[in-house]
This record gives structure tokens, C-alpha cells and sequence, in this order.
């Protein structure tokens, strides 16, 4: 087993809003380790990107740390002050957000936005900065980077903009890069270059990285982990193909059911019925039970009274429902999710891994 890089340990986080205190993160559990791409994967609003947030530090003022810890290097995230957050954000930490062009500054040149960085945390010689600024727009496949050094964030296209987010990333060597949906305002075609990019970066560079995305599809071929959250929580957790193959949880089948495939056996994509909860809790709105059960057709009574806890599959793949108690109903999984199953086994019936 490689070296564990971060672990989050019953991590609840709310906020204070005009309608009450909203429970944005209620009780994850989750490690990464040393050279592992895990993807955290759900819809807007599950808490993906707040805990992001929470590993750089970069909370919104009316967060409220309910509880749980966030260890790196032997130190809780959630408790150090933020100038030791300034040593560890940027240098040891590193984040990719969505939209390039609100992490750029549009009146600096994209050269000097690199050196920057390399500058202020490296304590790096300008000239030499440069240089390196030059080397790292050269690793993440910008064109003519001597050239494009002193142009600016209006003269690159979407994607190149996002190779730039990237080089600033990678300019002080972190060891953990987490990326933000880094590829949802870009085509299909760019998309698939930034995946590859990353991909192999990480494995260059032995990078962990958390790659958040609400498509199941994306992390496919980048993903070592796969955490599934719905509403606050991880839903179901385990290695990418058990996710994908074996899923157990109806929400997993839900995104899984709603990805396009050439082997879809409905024109007409499946989706999931109805909004996410709301995560405001007060007396008419108690989050209780498996708050994805108004949406879920398997749902049964204890479903809307008991939030069900974590049942194993295997030694690697955990899920959350009330579905694999053993006396639950026996229900199938949806077709989608079986027809990918099949692709997996060559058309065998898929086994659950022991």
C-alpha cells in the first residue's frame, strides 16, 4: 500500500445562511495516498467542491466546522492558523478550478503569473524563474512558450488558458494537485487533452490527485478511487472498476444510467427524478433517513425514517443503502447499469469481487 497523503475523518461542515444553517458536509470519511487519482463524482450541491475548499483552506467566511479532521503531514487542516495555510497552499497543495479565466488575472501577462508563483513561494531568482516559466509551459504543451510567454490570458483559447492554470499548479512541485471540474467549460475534443494531461502528469510526477466532477464518464479512464456524494455525504466509495461494474448503490445507478453510450439500449437517456434535498435543517426539515429516497424508486419505509450506515462489498468498496441489509428486498439493477456490467465481462454475468 502506498503512503497515505491526506485523511479526512468524519468531516462536518455547515453554513450560516438567511434560512438557517445549512449541512453541507455531514460526516465524510475518505484517504488518499501517494500517486492515486480519486475521483469525488456528484451532482451540484453534494459537497464535492466545499471539501476542496476545506483542504486548501479556502472556507467561505459563515462556514462553521461542526467537527472531523483533515490530517496532512501530521497536522488537522481544520485547526491551523492561515499562515501556516500560506506555507502549505500552493506549495504542498495545489488546485485546478473549473473556469480558467476567474483564476487568471486578465491584465497580467501569462508569463508572469508563473514566475509568480515560482517568486513568492520558491524564493526563485527572476531570471531563472522565467526560465523554468518557460519549462513548465513547454511540459503542459503550450506551443512557441518563449513567444507565448508575454502574451495574455485573452490571446489563448479556452483550453490552452486551462494548460496555463495547470503550469502555475505544477510550478512549485505539490504533491497533491486537486482539480475542480477543470474540464466543463471546455469541448469534447479539449476536454480529452486536459484528461490526458493530467493523467500524465501525475504519473511523471508521482502527484496525488482529487479530481471532482459531476460525470461519472470523465473519470473513467483517470480514476484509481471513486468516491460517489449525494447531499453531504459519500454515498458509495470503492476502486474505479467496482464503481463502474459492480456498483450496489441506486443513486451510483442513477449517474452511471444517465451517461450516453454506444451500447445505450434507449435513445432516451434515463434521469433522475426530481432536485436534491434540501440541506437546511430545521424542525419541517429534520434530514433524516436516506435523504436521496424522495428520488429513489427501490426506496422502502426505512428509508424515510434511518439513515442506513455503511455496508461492505468488498475490502476496497463500501455503500450506503438500506439495499444490501440482508433483509432487504432483492431488486435488479437498471438495464444501463447491466449493459455496462456486460462490457466489462465480454457478456458473463458480472460477479461481485470477494
Amino acid at each position: 500500500m502506498n503512503k497515505k497523503i491526506i485523511e479526512v475523518n468524519d468531516l462536518r461542515i455547515s453554513f450560516k445562511t438567511q434560512q438557517g444553517i445549512l449541512k453541507a458536509i455531514r460526516g465524510i470519511n475518505f484517504d488518499l495516498y501517494k500517486g492515486e487519482t480519486l475521483a469525488i463524482v456528484g451532482e451540484s450541491g453534494s459537497g464535492k467542491s466545499v471539501t476542496t475548499r476545506a483542504i486548501m483552506g479556502l472556507l467561505a467566511g459563515n462556514a462553521i466546522h461542526e467537527g472531523g479532521t483533515i490530517m496532512f503531514e501530521n497536522q488537522d487542516l481544520m485547526m491551523i492558523e492561515e499562515e501556516q495555510f500560506h506555507k502549505i497552499r500552493g506549495s504542498k497543495i495545489s488546485m485546478i478550478f473549473q473556469d480558467p479565466m476567474s483564476s487568471l488575472n486578465p491584465i497580467s501577462r501569462v508569463g508572469n503569473q508563473i514566475t509568480e508563483a515560482l517568486v513568492l513561494k520558491l524564493k526563485m531568482p527572476k531570471v531563472k524563474a522565467k526560465q523554468r516559466a518557460i519549462e513548465l509551459m513547454r511540459e503542459v504543451g503550450i506551443p512557441e512558450p518563449e513567444k507565448r510567454y508575454s502574451q495574455y490570458p485573452f490571446q489563448f483559447s479556452g483550453g490552452m488558458r486551462q494548460r496555463i492554470v495547470i503550469a502555475i499548479a505544477l510550478a512549485n512541485d505539490a504533491d497533491v494537485l486537486i482539480c475542480d471540474e477543470p474540464t466543463t467549460a471546455l469541448d469534447v475534443t479539449i476536454q480529452a487533452q486536459i484528461l490526458e494531461l493530467i493523467n500524465r502528469v501525475k504519473k511523471e510526477r508521482n502527484l496525488s490527485v482529487i479530481f471532482i466532477t459531476h460525470d461519472l464518464g470523465v473519470v473513467a479512464n483517470i480514476a484509481d478511487r471513486v468516491a460517489v456524494m449525494y447531499a453531504g455525504k459519500i454515498v458509495e466509495y470503492g476502486l474505479v472498476d467496482e464503481i463502474f461494474y459492480n456498483p450496489k448503490h441506486p443513486y451510483t445507478w442513477a449517474l452511471l444510467s444517465s451517461m450516453p453510450s454506444l451500447d445505450t439500449p434507449n435513445e432516451k437517456l434515463e434521469a433522475i427524478p426530481g432536485t436534491p434535498p434540501n440541506l437546511v435543517e430545521t424542525s419541517d426539515n429534520p434530514l433524516k433517513g436516506d435523504l436521496f429516497a424522495p428520488r429513489n424508486k427501490y426506496a422502502t419505509q426505512i428509508d424515510l425514517e434511518e439513515e442506513p450506515p455503511y455496508f461492505k462489498v468488498s475490502d476496497t468498496h463500501y455503500a450506503a443503502t438500506w439495499l444490501l441489509h440482508p433483509n432487504a428486498p432483492k431488486v435488479e439493477p437498471p438495464l444501463a447499469v447491466k449493459m455496462i456490467a456486460k462490457s466489462r465481462t465480454g457478456g458473463k454475468s458480472n460477479e461481485k469481487k470477494k
